[in-house]
């Protein structure tokens, strides 16, 4: 395994998470891709992009990757991941969650943290393609796969090998209590920018769905899911939604063999909220917390593009299993 060890001056949380996004910024898919759509909830349906190698479909296994907030199949963690998977001999499949990305048309409702079933269903229709399969998620996406492999993991095909989650909110209370410190407000920003346009386009798609000019004004992730994510997903409140969709709860029960990869000085997610989670007895689920590497960020050398080091641990992990 490749240790990480960041180049000089690239240490701290969040001088790591923006170079995360300089370093991985000119990271291309160049292989040919096939689209997906898994039927699942009524007339909601989820876009995969699938990426084969050469030869019978059922020979390889099968990396399914799942963006954060904000992110779609083209977000440039999981194409730097992808692309190290694929030069190893995965077929790629970048799983866009309900209405991300070009999926808009194909879901008339907004995704959230607590939808395993819908990883359940994706899984389901890979095991179609091949036998053997495993997860990557990447923050929002990590806590997703992860509450997949604890909560619904009986409902998992027999053939996942294993899950990595990167930079996962496992508390989510404790991650947008987090998100709201005054030194976090740039991503704040940037999350409310992507929050509040997706919301209006979805209401410009379906007036019927949502209330127009529900997003005004909303000025946290907390405040956006208190008025937007928890009533229409239907909860309570964010307290509910939050409480209902955090994977912390259901690491103890994980099945399969499962990293957690996160760093010390990640911006937006306490350590606490990483760590004091118990695990299996098993010795399936394996945490690892770095010294540094911020949010999704872990910019070291790497075999990975865009110095993407926690994609080639994710690698190092699953390879063995397959």
């Amino acid at each position: 395994m490749t240790p990480f060890a960041p180049r000089p001056f690239t240490s701290g949380g969040h001088r790591q998470t923006l170079l995360g996004y300089w370093y991985r910024r000119h990271v291309q898919w160049p292989h040919a891709s096939e689209d997906i759509v898994v039927p699942t909830d009524g007339d909601v349906r989820l876009l995969l992009r699938a990426s084969y190698q050469p030869g019978p479909r059922e020979a390889a296994p099968a990396l399914v990757l799942i963006h954060g907030l904000g992110g779609w199949d083209a977000a440039k963690y999981g194409l730097a991941t992808g692309a190290l998977a694929w030069s190893r001999g995965w077929h790629v499949i970048r799983m866009n969650m309900r209405g991300a990305g070009d999926s808009m048309g194909l879901s008339p409702v907004l995704y959230n943290a607590g939808l395993d079933g819908d990883v359940v269903r994706v899984l389901a229709r890979v095991a179609g393609i091949t036998p053997r399969m495993a997860v990557v998620g990447f923050s929002l996406g990590a806590n997703l796969a992860l509450l997949a492999a604890g909560r619904s993991g009986d409902r998992l095909p027999p053939g996942l090998l294993g899950v990595v989650g990167v930079s996962p909110p496992l508390d989510l209370a404790a991650c947008c209590e987090r998100l709201d410190a005054l030194t976090n407000a740039p991503y704040q920003r940037y999350f409310m920018g992507n929050l509040r346009r997706t919301y209006r386009d979805r209401q410009r798609a379906r007036p019927d769905l949502y209330a127009a000019g529900r997003e005004v004004g909303l000025r946290s992730v907390r405040a956006y899911d208190e008025a937007i994510t928890a009533p229409y997903a239907g909860f309570r409140d964010a307290a509910e939604y939050y409480a209902r969709s955090s994977a912390g709860p259901h690491l103890a029960r994980i099945a399969t063999p499962a990293l957690i990869l996160a760093a010390q000085d990640d911006p937006m997610i306490p350590i606490a909220s990483l760590t004091h989670w118990p695990l299996p007895a098993s010795g399936l689920v394996v945490r690892e917390v770095t010294p540094t590497g911020g949010h999704v960020g872990f910019v070291a050398p790497s075999l990975a593009p865009g110095s993407f080091w926690a994609g080639e641990r994710a690698l190092d992990f699953l390879d063995p299993l397959r």
